[in-house]
């Protein structure tokens, strides 16, 4: 990860994403350029003016940017307070439609901008992957309804035995994980089907289904007398950090405070 004064940058773990990308600018300026990837950019605070291809735009917040591959663009503070925004640099192949991003490349969608708002937070951590790819996925799906000028499809009808199927691949693989590419590989399902079967079958998604088997395998083996930073690779977790993180969301303590809490002289198991 490289960091400056007011720019984080990195490449997640995620397919699909090439950077991430977090700044604040006031006087800088950015000359004509282009990319190899879609610009997916978001302004926490201030506004952005800029020309692409030829026509002058602008984005501010609650607004979101999407700027296709290969074509030339600047970009400026519209203000003398300048701007901080949120960018996700996404693989050409992931969607189609460069003329409409061309046309309109700013637009208001506060559902895809709170989207995009969650998918920055869960990539800020690794060992989250299979939530990043679920919110990634819906973000994409949005974004190219959009680019193909039309609303998104509605959810689709009920599948309980695809999603009694995903269930099973995740007990499997609770400690190793598993993408949603190769859950949709091994049951011959799009990824935004599968997660969308899945919540409307058990009412969580599949991530958070995936978390709670490892904080209740993590609790047990706390129980046993193993040290936290043990539990969290045995776990799944990434590292200890990452397994505080979730225990504590999920629990109310920590998890040393948990495995100190037994009552006094009972034995380990």
């Amino acid at each position: 990860m490289v960091h400056g004064p007011e720019i984080t940058a990195w490449r997640p773990r995620i397919a699909g994403i090439h950077e991430v990308f977090h700044a604040r600018f006031t006087d800088h300026a950015y000359p004509p350029h282009t990319h190899d990837a879609w610009t997916l950019l978001i302004v926490d605070s201030g506004a952005i003016s800029y020309e692409l291809n030829g026509r002058e735009h602008g984005s501010v917040e609650q607004w979101v940017t999407l700027l296709p591959p290969h074509v030339p663009h600047d970009g400026r503070a519209a203000g003398t307070a300048g701007f901080r925004k949120r960018v996700l640099y996404i693989e050409d192949t992931r969607l189609s439609g460069i003329g409409p991003a061309v046309d309109t490349p700013s637009t208001r969608d506060p559902i895809l901008r709170d989207r995009i708002h969650r998918l920055h937070q869960t990539l800020r951590y690794p060992g989250d992957e299979l939530e990043a790819e679920s919110r990634l996925t819906f973000v994409l799906e949005r974004l190219q309804s959009r680019l193909r000028r039309r609303h998104p499809a509605p959810p689709p009808h009920r599948d309980p035995s695809l999603a009694r199927d995903l269930r099973a691949l995740l007990d499997e693989h609770s400690v190793a994980g598993i993408t949603l590419a190769q859950a949709g590989h091994r049951l011959y399902a799009d990824p935004a089907h599968l997660v969308r079967a899945f919540s409307r079958e058990f009412g969580i998604a599949p991530h958070r289904y995936l978390i709670g088997r490892r904080i209740d395998l993590a609790r047990r083996l706390l129980l046993e007398g193993r040290r936290p930073a043990e539990v969290a690779i045995a776990a799944g977790f990434h590292d200890q950090s990452h397994l505080n993180r979730h225990f504590k969301r999920m629990i109310g303590a920590t998890p040393k405070q948990f495995a100190f809490s037994r009552p006094a002289g009972t034995p380990h198991r």
